[in-house]
């Protein structure tokens, strides 16, 4: 059985899944509406126990996942919600053992996530340019994963480059979330090993125009891709079924590309080029109908 102890961020759940997030202090008190509990009534307790507040109220005490644990957690940047930490983990195709560079480290969940997939085999190297973001990340990671002797976290602004005792050997995975992550695609060019993932989070159409033609002139970047994900939840109650009437819609595009030898890219696309009557759009609609 798991327990609550102290020094521990927790969360509790009301009646209507409304989670609220406190680090669990020996001699503290938590305060709701009116009601309270001190945090020694909460320590020690099962993961999952019901508490009962000073005039009656029963919540959930739980450890959250690390995707409350990110929606609740104290914010320098923007945090990427869980939907798209989920599909970046994937689509990264970020797997134990993995070498991974990240740029920026923000307010730290994408961090935490990247490191869960790496595992303890592997290591992530994380620049952030931000001091004030740089240190809210690392007393949120610390918080919920605890000591992480496989990353290395600097405060350097990836745009100017990688350090090369970093770049080393090549990286499996670089994975961008800023605002201009083209700055960084010549060197994601250089620091990736051949056969490597890219991936980079924006939110806006501009951003990630810049980025896939960022990818194609760097000329060693095939596969490229981009998409959003979108996530709707249902109601379901007894024989009302329906979907809820908010959802987590856009928040960003993930757009991913294979570092490959550029001989081919090259060669195919001054075919494609040479082509007489060439009518991309055409050619495209042709390979959707013959698959």
């Amino acid at each position: 059985m798991k327990q609550l102890h102290n020094g521990e961020r927790i969360h509790l759940v009301d009646n209507k899944a409304r989670q609220y997030a406190l680090t669990l202090k020996a001699g503290e008190i938590f305060q709701y509406s009116g009601e309270t509990i001190p945090h020694d009534e909460l320590i020690g307790k099962a993961d999952g126990s019901v508490v009962t507040l000073s005039r009656g109220k029963r919540m959930l005490a739980l450890r959250p996942t690390l995707g409350e644990y990110v929606l609740k957690m104290p914010r320098g940047a923007q945090v990427i919600y869980p939907k798209d930490l989920a599909m970046i983990t994937i689509w990264a195709d970020v797997y134990p053992g993995a070498r991974v560079f990240e740029a920026g480290t923000g307010s730290g969940g994408l961090t935490m996530a990247l490191l869960r997939a790496v595992g303890d085999r592997g290591s992530v190297v994380s620049y952030e340019a931000r001091e004030d973001f740089a240190k809210t990340a690392m007393k949120n990671i610390e918080r919920y994963l605890g000591p992480v002797p496989n990353l290395t976290a600097r405060q350097q602004d990836a745009s100017e480059g990688i350090e090369p005792e970093e770049e080393a050997g090549g990286f499996d995975r670089v994975v961008l979330d800023l605002p201009e992550p083209w700055r960084i695609v010549p060197h994601a060019a250089r620091a990736l090993r051949s056969g490597g993932l890219y991936l980079s989070f924006v939110p806006t159409v501009p951003q990630v125009m810049q980025t896939v033609e960022a990818l194609e002139r760097a000329t060693v970047f095939g596969m490229i891709e981009t998409f959003e994900t979108l996530l709707r939840t249902w109601n379901i109650k007894g024989r009302s079924v329906r979907p809820d009437h908010r959802m987590v819609a856009h928040s960003g595009f993930i757009t991913v590309a294979r570092k490959v030898e550029p001989g081919l890219l090259a060669a195919r696309a001054a075919e494609v080029e040479a082509a007489p009557g060439h009518d991309s759009d055409a050619e495209e609609q042709d390979e959707e109908n013959a698959a």
